[in-house]
């Protein structure tokens, strides 16, 4: 009988060690936290840019000059300084994670220094802007112009977020009542109340234009089916491991906006289609699906609106963050006095 192998524990590297630290993190911040999706992509990306600054060095061992070293590379990527700093809160709160999970005993995150901010005010559109962009998509030119009046108008009419109405299901839109329901940051659930003109346009889109889109991307869907069903098991088990397969049928599809292709509306698909009309209608480049909500809370407050009623509409955990619209009014108030008072 040959002698019996002696097993010898097995080390593990630093570098391994801190990767695992990472891998944790992460877990801990979708699992536990139970953060949104895209926050848990921005701290993957955050640690990622940071693990590649890092290299052989040793996360315990860090010193204040060494997190300054770090800012330094961050501005050697032209990132902005709201891009670094957020970088840097990342990188905080998985310094202070680690130290709660005994890992090191040192508040390192206590080293971090974030740049300081100049306060920026938010780009907004003026009403006539609005008005313009809302009836910008065009039967004559735009294929997905009904979709596309639908989700300009119910952004605006709601002030959601690009992710709040990508994610928008039937089941959570009441047009009868003229408000639907959406979830926000960390799941938070609020009403959304929507006017006259989100209401119609959303009716044309669900009642006239969805159920055509969904019958041609029901016909592709079948047609996939069809071919895969002749392909060998190989193949098959190929197909299947592809991230673009076709997995439910589209008439199964919760979402109210949709793709082209029957499939939920990506938020880039969003950011891009805003993108797109109001350069044809002359707005800033700089123009997003944020920036139409930045419109909805200033317009609300040139209206009379009572700020904490903007708070709620926004989904706003802290009043503090809606007040920067009372800076952009003000702003505006400014630029009147300038133009209109004799001594101005």
């Amino acid at each position: 009988m040959p002698p019996r192998r002696r097993l010898v524990p097995r080390t593990v590297g630093l570098a391994t060690s801190q990767r695992l630290w990472a891998r944790d993190f992460l877990e801990y911040v979708a699992n536990e936290r139970q953060l949104s999706p895209n926050t848990c992509f921005a701290y993957k990306g955050d640690l990622l840019t940071f693990y590649r600054w890092l290299d052989s060095r040793s996360i315990p061992d860090l010193s204040a000059s060494d997190f300054s070293d770090y800012a330094a590379f961050l501005r050697d990527l032209k990132l902005s300084p709201s891009s670094i700093a957020r970088r840097l809160t990342s990188l905080r709160v998985f310094l202070r994670f680690l130290q709660s999970r005994g890992v090191f005993r040192r508040d390192l995150a206590e080293l971090i220094e974030s740049p300081k901010l100049w306060e920026r005010l938010p780009t907004v559109l003026t009403v006539g802007q609005i008005a313009r962009l809302l009836v910008e998509p065009r039967e004559d030119v735009d294929e997905m112009w009904i979709r596309d009046r639908a989700i300009l108008e119910f952004c605006y009419a709601s002030g959601c977020r690009a992710s709040e109405a990508v994610n928008l299901k039937l089941e959570d839109a009441r047009l009868d009542d003229a408000y639907c329901r959406c979830f926000g940051k960390g799941s938070k659930e609020r009403i959304v109340h929507l006017g006259d003109a989100a209401v119609a346009a959303m009716r044309t889109w669900l009642t006239v234009a969805r159920p055509v889109l969904l019958e041609k991307a029901e016909q592709q869907f079948a047609k996939k089916k069809e071919s895969l069903e002749r392909l060998s098991f190989d193949s098959v088990s190929a197909l299947e491991s592809s991230p673009r397969r076709v997995e439910i049928s589209p008439r199964r599809n919760p979402y109210v906006f949709l793709s082209r292709s029957g499939r939920k509306m990506r938020r880039e698909a969003l950011w891009e289609l805003v993108k797109k009309y109001a350069l044809r209608v002359g707005a800033p480049p700089t123009i997003s699906p944020h920036a139409i909500r930045h419109s909805f809370a200033t317009h609300l407050l040139q209206g009379g609106a009572d700020l904490r009623q903007v708070q709620e509409m926004l989904g706003h955990e802290s009043i503090a963050t809606t007040q920067i619209y009372t800076h952009t009014e003000m702003s505006r108030l400014k630029e009147v006095y300038r133009q209109n008072h004799p001594r101005a």
